[in-house]
């Protein structure tokens, strides 16, 4: 059997302050995490080279995506397709994200 499975951390075991990322998968050119998020000191900024598609499992965020202002709440996503600048603004704590990288760097060998 080749299939792996895990477990999604609990939204309290969010940080205090900042992230906590986990990764929970991945192969060839994408990648899953899990991140949890506490009170943010200042936005952390993004912008990617790959698609990026994330949800809010738990909590909510105010995120700036290209100049625009994105309020997120529990069951919310987007995708931000490559290029488009973001950053998350703040949280309210503790946030669960669980974000799909695809097209990150090369293919697994």
């Amino acid at each position: 059997m080749n299939a792996t499975r895990g477990h999604l951390r609990p939204p309290s075991g969010a940080p205090p302050a900042g992230e906590s990322v986990e990764i929970l998968a991945r192969g060839g050119t994408w990648r899953i995490e899990q991140i949890l998020s506490g009170e943010l000191a200042e936005p952390v900024a993004d912008c990617l080279d790959h698609d990026e598609w994330v949800v809010v499992l738990a909590g909510a965020a105010v995120l700036d995506v290209d100049g625009a202002e994105v309020r997120m709440a529990e069951g919310e996503w987007i995708h931000l397709p490559p290029g488009v600048p973001h950053r998350v603004r703040s949280t309210q704590r503790p946030t669960s994200w669980l974000a799909v990288h695809l097209g990150v760097g090369e293919p697994e060998q």
